[in-house]
């Protein structure tokens, strides 16, 4: 599995981040995931509220790709990563309490990305380029 780097991390936290997920019959989706952060080194974790689109890809086995960008100094990443759903259980618990005590409604589920490969989106010769782990 790749590894976040605390400039990831950073980015992560600071900046939007956009989730996109292939439907069964190959149609892509992409959506604003505002809950997105980091769970650990190899995990991104966030909560699904409405149970749209990309829920329902992700149900249906689709992976997910969650592009991250800083506009201002031009760098990026795109993460690759099997998710895995929770609706119950310790990790949505401290979730879905995060989401009360923001004044969000108690998410649907939380969702972990498991991050498989990690490649760069920086502007330049090196942008879509592999990170290797």
């Amino acid at each position: 599995m790749a590894r976040l780097t605390d400039e990831m991390k950073e980015m992560i936290q600071s900046q939007q981040c956009f989730h996109a997920t292939v439907s069964r019959d190959g149609v892509p989706n992409n959506a604003p995931k505002r809950s997105t952060r980091v769970f650990d080194d190899q995990t991104l974790i966030f909560n699904e509220g409405v149970g749209g689109t990309n829920y329902r890809n992700i149900l249906d086995g689709s992976r997910v790709c969650v592009a991250v960008v800083n506009r201002e100094i031009l760098d990026g990443y795109k993460f690759l990563g099997t998710p895995e759903v929770l609706t119950e259980g310790p990790v949505y618990d401290k979730a879905a309490e995060m989401s009360l005590k923001i004044g969000m409604p108690k998410p649907k589920a939380v969702v972990l990305i498991h991050i498989e490969e990690i490649f760069t989106l920086k502007a330049g010769p090196t942008a879509g380029r592999k990170i290797e782990d």
